[in-house]
């Protein structure tokens, strides 16, 4: 074999193996985003960060299927799948996301639940006492801090955009409002609770607990006797 078939060789083999070296990462990179964008639609297609990493999911590949655009970004440590349909509620979806632990509260959940012609300028939330207050970039949010019974009773949970969204019930709102008249006013209380018998959001018994779990249930009682 003459000198120069043999380097001809050689070369050919080294542009082999460079060729493989370059293929490999790029299948097992391709591998490891199709399984994360798997891991995201198994979860409803919203994941934090931290979600995200408790999965397997190697903060570079979040980074670079965001880059192709196959995720878009929530807020900060926040991602969900590019290819969803567009956000309905997206202050509300970023609340639950970043804060899972909040509920959604007064004008906000009454805007919510459709028995306010209010529109909120602020998501407003409610924390147990002594949890330290959530600092988002978007949307501005206003937080309540309720009593622990208060906190627990008449949470409802719906789903938003992929997102579990934490929300008081209509009934428990109305008297979180009259709990809360002093910062909102008492017209917005009475308002909400003429729509939401109006509308048959709630019974009068259900405020009535609720009134009572809130410690309002004296002025509860008086404007329900009115409008009933």
């Amino acid at each position: 074999m003459s000198r120069s078939l043999h380097q001809m060789r050689w070369i050919e083999c080294l542009i082999l193996v460079n060729n493989w070296c370059i293929f490999y990462p790029m299948a097992a990179t391709s591998t490891r985003h199709k399984n994360a964008l798997e891991v995201f639609r198994h979860a409803g297609g919203v994941l934090r960060t931290s979600q995200a990493i408790e999965a397997g999911i190697h903060p570079r590949d979040l980074y670079d299927l965001r880059d192709q655009g196959l995720l878009t970004r929530v807020s900060r440590g926040v991602y969900r799948l590019a290819d969803l349909p567009p956000l309905q509620e997206p202050d509300l979806a970023t609340v639950a996301a970043r804060v899972p632990r909040a509920v959604v509260c007064l004008i906000s959940a009454l805007h919510f639940h459709a028995i306010t012609p209010e529109i909120p300028h602020a998501v407003s939330i409610a924390l147990p006492p002594g949890t330290a207050a959530p600092k988002l970039g978007w949307p501005p949010i206003t937080v309540y801090r309720f009593a622990p019974e208060a906190f627990q009773a008449g949470v409802e949970t719906h789903n938003r955009d992929g997102i579990r969204l934490r929300v008081y019930g209509p009934a428990k709102t109305v008297a979180d409002c009259f709990k809360f008249r002093n910062r909102l006013g008492t017209d917005l209380a009475v308002l909400a609770l003429r729509t939401g018998l109006a509308e048959r959001k709630f019974k009068p018994a259900e405020v009535m607990h609720y009134a009572r779990v809130c410690r309002v249930d004296k002025i509860v009682a008086t404007y329900l006797q009115a409008l009933l």
